[in-house]
């Protein structure tokens, strides 16, 4: 056996170690040359003590370096970092909210377990005044709308919903109202404006006690003039439509779809129907109605669309014979009576109204979608296909709420609230760039994210960095954050 050493130019050296006969001489010497070639090389003392005397080497810092660079990465190319000026507590706050919503002192328990420094909870009650002016919340809403790419002819959406409060009695802006779950606390309004795919741009809080219907024109004027748009398109539910609500929202010179109440049969359909006897309308079949709307003296012309679905007949059917069948079992006296459309209840006398009934079933499956929008510029496809993006801004409050955790609120004063749901808005935009980026929900992504922890252990005079390897699809979702950004939508 003979080990051979090559130098540069070519230049070899051999060295002759001997001749094996066996098996075991051979292994003799293979271990001899193996110890040759090591021969001059150092060992890495790390100062410890001999195997056995001690005890497990100690961890002396974990941390979500994924999540963390993750969140931070989308949050400054949202703008948000910029938009704050850099401003750390701000920063931490939002990660919190999004890691593990609670309140704000115990956010610092949450940012200390990410592996982050935290700031005093007393840096961070200072900081709210901030965070609820109007200054920093627009400087947060022109980054979103920068980044959503909003043109001078603008299509969002709008909402509300309210937010209670754990306390006994209103104040003057926490207020008992009407509340979508049917609680009394009191509460604040909230109305939340998002591009087209539920991504936020607005947010405002009202009265727990201000009508829903006079929240939508502030929000709207307020965006517009902050971003010199001159044509927005706005599209609500049919819960914000009121004769006074839409004269001033044509006063304004805003586009809209709205939702259209069918309280009767609509002179269109009916007209079909007596021409059409016995025969169901198309599936996803459209009449067109005009009308106008507007002020006196300012009359503009709006269309109607009403369309017919086969599966919103079937459902719509479905709950009045359930209903129909509650009221002839009260009017039966063989139930209670209890809150029900289809039952008359006149004194003693219970009776089903067959008429009203009859013209619920005849509406059933018809949607109504009205706006002032030119045929030349919107289809009644693009009409209808435009309200039905609603169910994005609907996901960004169900989102606000469950995942973020904007609900209830414990801030008794109106600069701390605002500087509450200026966090919450902010967790909101970063939630759905991340969810649009990887495909994942908010909350697969946490979960997954945090379990992989970055730790440094303390061996002698020594830190040594260790971490568990990363699942495919997470390393996948990461690259698709970290990667360069591309197109928004």
């Amino acid at each position: 056996m003979q080990i051979v050493y090559s130098r540069r130019k070519g230049a070899r050296q051999m060295e002759h170690l001997g001749s094996a006969h066996t098996d075991e001489e051979y292994e003799l010497l293979l271990a001899a040359a193996r110890q040759r070639l090591a021969a001059g090389q150092g060992e890495l003392d790390l100062g410890l003590e001999e195997p056995g005397t001690g005890g497990p080497l100690p961890i002396t810092a974990t941390r979500m370096e994924h999540l963390i660079g993750a969140v931070r990465r989308i949050y400054a190319d949202l703008g948000l970092e910029d938009a704050a000026g850099g401003d750390e507590v701000f920063w931490q706050l939002v990660l919190a909210r999004l890691v593990e919503p609670t309140s704000k002192l115990d956010s610092l328990r949450v940012i200390e377990e990410t592996g982050l420094a935290p700031a005093s909870y007393a840096t961070v009650k200072r900081r709210l005044p901030r965070y609820a002016a109007p200054d920093f919340r627009k400087a947060l809403a022109a980054a979103l709308a920068e980044r959503a790419e909003l043109g001078p002819a603008a299509l969002i959406l709008y909402d509300v919903s309210t937010l209670y409060f754990e306390a006994d009695e209103g104040d003057g802006f926490r207020e008992p109202g009407y509340s979508k779950e049917r609680r009394i606390d009191p509460q604040i309004t909230i109305g939340l404006l998002t591009d087209a795919t539920g991504f936020p741009l607005m947010v405002n809080a009202f009265e727990g006690n201000k009508a829903e219907t006079k929240t939508m024109l502030p929000v709207i004027e307020a965006f517009k003039a902050t971003y010199a748009l001159t044509d927005v398109t706005v599209v609500a539910d049919a819960g914000m439509l009121s004769h006074d609500n839409r004269d001033a929202i044509e006063a304004a010179g805003l586009s809209y779809i709205l939702g259209a109440k069918l309280p009767d049969i609509p002179y269109v359909v009916e007209q079909w129907m007596a021409a059409h006897p016995d025969t169901a309308p198309e599936d996803g079949q459209i009449f067109t109605a005009k009308t106008f709307t507007g002020p006196a003296g300012a009359r503009r012309e709006a269309r109607i669309y009403y369309q017919y679905r086969s599966a919103r007949a079937r459902r719509t059917l479905r709950g009045i014979d359930a209903q129909v069948a509650k009221a002839e079992q009260a009017a039966a006296g063989k139930a209670p009576v209890k809150r029900n459309r289809f039952l008359t209840v006149t004194g003693e006398a219970r009776a089903v109204n067959r008429d009203l009934e009859a013209k619920a079933r005849a509406l059933a499956g018809y949607k109504g979608y009205l706006t002032n929008l030119p045929p030349e510029r919107a289809s009644a496809e693009f009409v209808i296909g435009a309200y039905h993006r609603l169910w994005n801004i609907e996901k960004s409050f169900r989102m606000s709420k469950h995942d973020l955790a904007a609900r209830p609120i414990y801030h008794r004063l109106q600069d701390s609230i605002d500087a509450h749901l200026t966090v919450v808005f902010a967790a909101l935009a970063v939630a759905r760039r991340l969810e649009h980026l990887t495909d994942w929900s908010l909350k697969r992504f946490i979960t997954t994210a945090r379990r992989y922890k970055t730790i440094t252990i303390r061996a002698g005079d020594h830190d040594i960095t260790a971490a568990d390897p990363l699942p495919a699809d997470l390393t996948q979702a990461l690259t698709r954050i970290h990667a360069p950004d591309g197109t928004w939508h």
